[in-house]
């Protein structure tokens, strides 16, 4: 793990937070606070590109970067809690969105055309009863 140094924490943490959003993926929970800055992503006190292993997931955390001028603007301090690495990017995606629009509304359809606000509320199936998993039956013997 890198090491947060007292420079990147003292900027983070001597400006207001500006807008806030929370995105949920699975069982990840991404709370996303926006600052004025010169857009830098923080996850739970690390860089982003270290935090996540995978260039997928670094792409699907940072494309509302991408997408929005006015997101480079702003800092992004995150902190995620449960799930896996690439449900927290898109629980990160989502956050980073609904905090953007929250400050500028105008930015609704260009994030919307990009499908950065829509909820994807796809989660594990529970396991029921006599049988072996959410769907599978146990195997069944004639004698």
């Amino acid at each position: 793990m890198a090491k947060v140094t007292k420079e990147t924490k003292k900027q983070s943490s001597n400006q207001t937070p500006v807008s806030y959003g929370t995105g949920r993926r699975k069982s990840a929970i991404a709370r996303v606070w926006l600052r004025r800055g010169k857009g830098v992503m923080l996850i739970n006190g690390i860089p982003y590109e270290k935090y996540f292993n995978t260039e997928l997931s670094r792409l699907e955390a940072s494309k509302p970067f991408r997408v929005c001028e006015e997101s480079s603007k702003y800092d992004a301090e995150v902190n995620i809690v449960g799930g896996g690495k690439i449900a927290q990017a898109d629980a990160v995606k989502l956050g980073f969105s609904r905090a953007l629009v929250s400050m500028y509304e105008n930015l609704k359809p260009i994030l919307r055309q990009h499908n950065l606000l829509t909820v994807d509320s796809r989660v594990k199936e529970r396991k029921k009863y006599g049988q072996k998993a959410a769907r599978r039956k146990f195997q069944f013997v004639k004698r």
